[in-house]
């Protein structure tokens, strides 16, 4: 008689999902990263706030009517740019530490198909980091309207322009760490992933001046910017997106709303999609 063997059951997207669930909160670094980037969000929030508390009664009478410094200190500079840098190196090494410890050739036998492997991945990810996002940005929204009241100068986040400051807060460290993801597939290498995704994603658009339209337009795209527009992280944007001046046209210094929208949703699809096309074509 010839022996049956068992049939195996058909691996689905879901199961890959919850396989990356176990290897990420597996990982020692993540609660640490988490920890840290909670720590110095909340942290630059508070240090903002007591700023302006303290100058508050220097400030013009208009500034103080518009409250415009309590978005910016609910989601200070600083704090956006290291969540940017620990949410890019955080989804880089949920694919570089599999090549470095060999791990991908286990994935790979156990789901020959790659791309799905990236996707669930970066499903994982994006949910990870939404959620850490949300809970980050919620508090360091709380304790710096908290500690703007004392001057009555807190707002609430149905005040126009926080609930939109909100959201774009909240999703800049997904849509960091799915870039992250994507770059880490394309390089393969931890430092010069990190490296790559910092200065993308932050030295670059430093670099872009807005005083020229090629680089204006490219300093718009960029994620970094997208997040100040949205956040308003220097205060309400200006209301015309250009001006004149000595006759020459000028961009404005931020993007648009939509603009900002888009940048957010291009960058992660845009990694995704070249890191699927490259992992299906390239050995482990």
């Amino acid at each position: 008689m010839t022996a049956v063997l068992p049939v195996e059951p058909p691996i689905h997207f879901r199961d890959l999902v919850a396989a990356e669930w176990i290897k990420l909160r597996s990982q020692r670094s993540t609660p640490w990263m988490l920890a840290i980037a909670a720590v110095v969000v909340t942290g630059s929030a508070v240090v903002a706030a007591h700023a302006d508390y303290a100058n508050f009664p220097r400030y013009s009478p208009a500034d103080r009517l518009t409250h415009s410094f309590s978005l910016s200190d609910a989601f200070p500079l600083a704090g956006g740019l290291m969540l940017m840098v620990i949410a890019a190196s955080t989804g880089a090494a949920t694919i570089v530490g599999e090549y470095s410890s060999g791990l991908i050739r286990t994935t790979t036998v156990a789901v020959p198909a790659r791309g799905p492997v990236v996707l669930a991945k970066a499903v994982m990810t994006a949910t990870f980091w939404t959620l850490a996002g949300a809970i980050i940005c919620a508090v360091s929204f709380a304790v710096s309207q908290a500690i703007l009241d004392g001057r009555h100068a807190g707002v609430s986040i149905t005040s126009p322009g926080a609930f939109t400051a909100f959201v774009g807060a909240t999703l800049l460290a997904p849509v960091c760490a799915v870039v992250g993801l994507g770059l880490g597939v394309l390089i393969r290498h931890s430092i010069a992933t990190t490296v790559t995704a910092i200065v993308t994603l932050v030295m670059l658009p430093i670099f872009l001046s807005t005083q020229h339209r090629l680089t204006a337009e490219i300093h718009h795209a960029m994620v970094f910017s997208a997040w100040q527009r949205l956040t308003e992280a220097y205060g309400p944007p200006e209301v015309e997106s250009a001006h004149v001046q000595a006759g020459q046209l000028i961009p404005g210094l931020y993007p648009s709303l939509s603009e900002a929208w888009i940048s957010y949703a291009a960058w992660p699809l845009v990694a995704l999609l070249l890191a699927v096309l490259v992992v299906r074509r390239r050995d482990v």
